[in-house]
């Protein structure tokens, strides 16, 4: 079975090198422009694992975390917060708001590739 990812971001060089890396590693990939478009794209395809930017039109990524964890089924779902921020208190609110992790821009492959293999339990 493909683990499933989900990556939500504004940025269109970030999709795509998202999307290059995962596939790579043998992860299959759908993206989203926005958090309006990312949570409804979760619901349908549900993804086993997100990742979301935290600046975004329409619907940030605390928009995007607070959506998916409303439902108590979906409070299982890793979501990583990839994001240029750093600040203490932005993470704070990320953990808070239900994120298992914060990857700050622009990311190592390796280590993002790793961390997804160990949050979904793929080798």
């Amino acid at each position: 079975m493909v683990t499933r990812i989900l990556a939500i971001d504004d940025s269109r060089t970030i999709r795509t090198l998202l999307t290059q890396t995962l596939q790579n590693a043998g992860f299959e990939v759908s993206t989203a422009v926005d958090g309006v478009e990312g949570v409804q794209k979760f619901h349908d395809e549900h993804a086993d694992l997100v990742i979301t930017d935290v600046n975004m039109p329409n619907k940030d990524g605390f928009g995007v975390l607070a959506d998916i964890r409303a439902s108590s089924k979906n409070q299982a779902v890793p979501v990583l917060v990839l994001t240029t921020e750093s600040g203490a208190d932005l993470k704070d609110r990320a953990r808070k708001a239900g994120a298992t992790g914060w990857i700050v821009k622009p990311f190592e492959d390796d280590a993002l590739v790793a961390v997804i293999r160990r949050l979904t339990g793929v080798v």
